[in-house]
């Protein structure tokens, strides 16, 4: 994965793009890095990497691929899945554990070949080369919690959204979460495309020498981890991260006592007063959106904010005056046929309003770059031979560097017939299997989306090294309004849609993916072949490890998937009602409701075009209508943890900028770890029926003083 707050692989999606077009024009959001990641490293990069690896040997790529790699791959997997699985649960927001990847992999395993170097055991020493392997195995684990749907299609199908959405909740359009029937279905979705790209690799990385900005600055992380100066800054990182993980998760355990229910404690502080925490405003004390916030890229947090007081500060109270005029009396807030209808079907416009905008904008810019590449492409080849011409023809000129890792790149191929017969043996299966699982998912509707999904896959792939973007939660939503229309509100639809978008964004997210990986492995050594079965492998351990860590989740929470729960799975109802648009129309909205839906589709449209157009010392400042269309849904406390992590980061910045820049992703990442391992003790108590033994709970003085009276004696 590399690493959609890039859809994905989404907004889906912020491991990508400059400072202030670091989100994928996806959701839920997924931050992804480049943006306050550079380490102190990049800078001091000298001119040649590759002069000062000179002296060590590049160990073959069997020999990258070691069990030790995996243990640690398996362990930073399993951690990695909770904390993303917690975030695609809560608000979506997933920032990049690239870093954190990178730095406790080189903990990990440096300090157990310290330990076998100082008894003699040790047999082979540790590479850039086996970093990277365990970095693209840990991401690509915990990929799955994010591209599986647990917190958006997937779930979306269950019987839990359906019936908030009132609207196609009959039985052929509802499947309840079940761990064997996930499981199957990301084993034969989630393969396809690693295998549509593989061809490819050459051409991306070496005829057309894309950027792949994230990949890039993974590998620059993990060659300055492998220097001595290097090394030693990366053991002050992880005793940085060690000790905020440590302070997070403490204090994840020291809130538990307080939340006897859903409305008491910390995360139910009315900060701002009660009327605010009405309106969603108060700052929830929680370390893991402060840390997101210290990630995530400073014109996000304002757009979050911004979205935030537009809809809650504004809106919201203006058309609930509206009661009984625009929609009944009788309707609950949470009715989608009241004040809840406004509140989703809003941001779902916004949503692609930004997404149908970035998907023309990269689109258009694929096309471009292609047809220039083709139109003036000169052969990318080393310098070694003269392929039949004359001594005094030109040959182009590389680097050394580049020199060395072509030559590595091109050694060890992958057959295009493994690429070729392994999408075809899976596709085939699949195409079998998923009728099975989704009986309104006919077979010709998944072979018509496994033709064209290699031509999207490239698209995506190509597109990514270009802008960074991952757009796969935009081809998931073509593929809910197409496969949902196909089918027919009569014949399952809006199952099949969901089903479909699972589907399609498994296969062009993986696909860009890998590409990132192949890039980061290009600039560290490390071979094709160790990247691929690493990406392999690690996708293999996440279809078992994110459905069990979910079904953790599902079975913990009795409230789970509710709009008052902790973990409301909040996009699942977007999706489903994206589905339910895809085959009814717009019949089911609520009186004025798709005018409003018109005005922010264009809105999002024109903000981004703005953008793109002014000069950037003016864009950076303008939001982002994709960060916006968040608060819309979920209100402003998350928005507030994160504008305070933004806030702190600033402040260190101007304090101390270099430190700042070393040592914040490693804060953010102790902050967010820490707190996401404490959900796992804490779903254990749970299912084992253990409660928090207070309730700390915030009333007005009129309301306390009536308590008071009714307690008296």
């Amino acid at each position: 994965m590399g690493v959609s707050a890039g859809a994905g692989r989404e907004m889906e999606d912020l491991r990508r793009g400059r400072e202030d077009e670091v989100i994928s024009s996806d959701e839920p959001v997924e931050v992804k890095g480049g943006v306050h990641h550079d380490h102190g490293v990049a800078d001091e990069e000298p001119s040649s990497v590759e002069m000062i690896f000179s002296e060590k040997e590049v160990p073959s790529w069997r020999e990258q691929l070691t069990v030790r790699a995996f243990v640690v791959s398996f362990v930073l997997g399993v951690l990695f899945s909770f904390i993303v699985m917690k975030l695609n649960l809560t608000t979506g927001i997933i920032p990049s554990l690239n870093v954190s990847a990178g730095l406790l992999g080189f903990f990990f395993v440096k300090s157990w070949t310290k330990f076998l170097e100082k008894s003699g055991l040790l047999k082979q020493p540790f590479t850039r080369q086996e970093n990277t392997v365990i970095q693209t195995c840990v991401v690509a684990t915990s990929g799955i919690a994010f591209s599986g749907g647990f917190g958006s299609y997937l779930f979306g199908m269950s019987r839990i959204v359906a019936e908030q959405s009132t609207e196609q909740n009959n039985a052929q359009n509802i499947k309840d979460p079940s761990l064997g029937w996930i499981i199957g279905f990301l084993f034969v979705v989630s393969f396809l495309g690693l295998f549509s790209v593989v061809p490819l690799r050459k051409i991306m990385i070496i005829d057309f020498k894309l950027t792949y900005p994230s990949g890039t600055a993974t590998a620059h992380l993990i060659n300055s981890f492998h220097t001595p100066q290097g090394a030693k800054q990366a053991k002050k990182q992880v005793r940085t991260l060690g000790k905020l993980f440590s302070f997070s998760f403490l204090w994840g355990f020291f809130q538990w006592f307080f939340t006897a229910t859903d409305t008491c404690g910390f995360n139910n502080f009315p900060t701002f007063g009660l009327k605010a925490y009405d309106n969603r405003f108060y700052f929830d004390f929680s370390a893991t959106y402060v840390g997101v916030g210290m990630i995530c890229p400073y014109i996000i947090n304002i757009s979050l904010l911004v979205g935030a007081i537009l809809s809650w500060g504004l809106m919201w109270p203006l058309i609930e005056t509206k009661r009984g005029d625009w929609y009944s009396r009788d309707f609950s807030s949470s009715s989608m046929h009241g004040i809840q209808g406004y509140r989703v079907f809003i941001s779902i416009a916004l949503i692609l309003g930004d997404g149908l905008y970035n998907f023309v904008k990269v689109l258009s810019r694929t096309v471009v770059g292609l047809h220039g590449h083709f139109k003036n492409r000169e052969p990318s080849v080393l310098p070694v031979a003269t392929n039949g011409a004359s001594p005094d023809e030109k040959q182009p000129v590389i680097s050394y560097d580049d020199q060395i890792r072509t030559s590595l790149f091109l050694k060890d191929q992958i057959p295009s017939w493994v690429a070729v017969s392994g999408y075809v043996g899976i596709a085939a299966v699949s195409t079998g299997v998923l009728p099975q699982i989704f009986p309104v998912l006919k077979w010709y509707y998944v072979l018509v989306i496994y033709v064209i999904a290699p031509v999207l896959a490239f698209c995506n792939a190509y597109g990514c090294g270009l802008t960074d973007w991952s757009l796969a939660s935009t081809y998931g939503k073509l593929a809910i309004f197409t496969i949902g229309a196909w089918a027919g509100a009569s014949n399952g639809g809006v199952l099949a849609g969901l089903a479909a978008c699972g589907v399609m964004m498994n296969i062009v997210s993986t696909a860009s993916d890998l590409m990132q990986d192949f890039k980061t492995g290009y600039m560290t050594l490390a071979s094709p072949k160790s990247m691929f079965v690493s990406q392999v492998i690690g996708t293999a351990m996440g279809c078992v490890i994110s459905p069990s860590v979910f079904w953790l989740f599902y079975k913990a929470f009795s409230d789970f998937g509710t709009p008052t729960s902790q973990y409301k799975a909040p996009f699942a109802l977007v999706y489903r009602n994206m589905a339910i648009l895809g085959v009814e129309g717009f019949g089911s909205l609520p009186k004025n409701c798709l005018y409003l839906c018109y005005g922010f589709f264009a809105a999002a449209m024109v903000i981004n075009l703005i953008r793109d157009r002014v000069p950037e010392k003016w864009s950076r400042f303008i939001p982002v209508p994709m960060a916006m269309a968040i608060p819309f849904y979920l209100g402003a406390y998350f928005t507030i943890d994160m504008c305070v992590g933004s806030l702190i980061l600033f402040i260190w910045e101007k304090v101390n900028k270099k430190q700042a820049a070393a040592f914040g992703p490693a804060v953010a990442s102790g902050l967010i770890c820490g707190d996401g391992i404490w959900t796992l003790p804490s779903s254990i108590l749970a299912l084992a029926g253990v409660k928090p033994p207070i309730c700390m709970k915030f009333l007005s003085r009129g309301t306390n003083e009536s308590v008071d009276k009714f307690l008296s004696p």
